[in-house]
């Protein structure tokens, strides 16, 4: 029995230490952690935020820099524009007619991905001033008999266009500033 209480007497005080320090260490190390977890998420919240103001920003930049790559592609269909840099010395109508027919053509699929980025009225502006514009087209090309020049289809192209009142691409033009407007500028 002596034994018994000599080894009790040695093994006691050190079963109360080591449940001390057990209960001690295991509670420093839960407070550390629920520390350092609210740490990490107080980090990844201000990254969240930090990074959504720069998705925002920039799905704003690429959304105005879309606005103006459709606008530019308006005014390079407006009929001034288009036949000044198509038009070659001794073209035919028909060649003509072709190099404009394909010069929308491939302005609009240059520009087709600018979609995405715009509203779907704005979009169909933009595409019926396409379709406004071909017919226009079409229609002086319809008029000349098979001898006119190139000239005289751009003669005709424009005296089509005076007759309107207000191009398409005009249209679609000052739609896409006021949507502009209230999009951007009047939040």
């Amino acid at each position: 029995m002596k034994d018994i209480l000599e080894i009790l007497k040695y093994t006691l005080p050190s079963l109360v230490v080591f449940a001390t320090a057990y209960f001690l260490i295991k509670n420093f190390l839960v407070n550390d952690l629920k520390v350092r977890k609210a740490i990490v998420e107080a980090d990844f919240r201000i990254k969240q935020q930090f990074f959504n103001k720069d998705d925002k920003g920039e799905i704003t930049a690429v959304r105005l820099q879309a606005y103006e790559r459709v606008v530019l592609f308006l005014e390079r269909i407006s009929p001034n524009s288009l036949i000044i840099r198509t038009y070659q010395k001794d073209m035919t109508a028909v060649q003509f007619h072709i190099a404009l027919i394909q010069t929308i053509r491939e302005e609009f699929e240059h520009n087709l991905s600018q979609q995405i980025y715009i509203s779907s009225k704005s979009w169909e502006l933009i595409k019926k001033a396409k379709e406004e514009m071909t017919k226009f087209i079409n229609e002086a090309a319809s008029k000349l008999d098979d001898k006119a020049t190139g000239k005289d289809l751009s003669q005709a192209i424009l005296g089509t266009t005076v007759k309107t009142e207000k191009l398409p691409n005009s249209i679609a033009i000052d739609y896409i500033k006021s949507e502009i407007q209230q999009s951007f500028y009047n939040k």
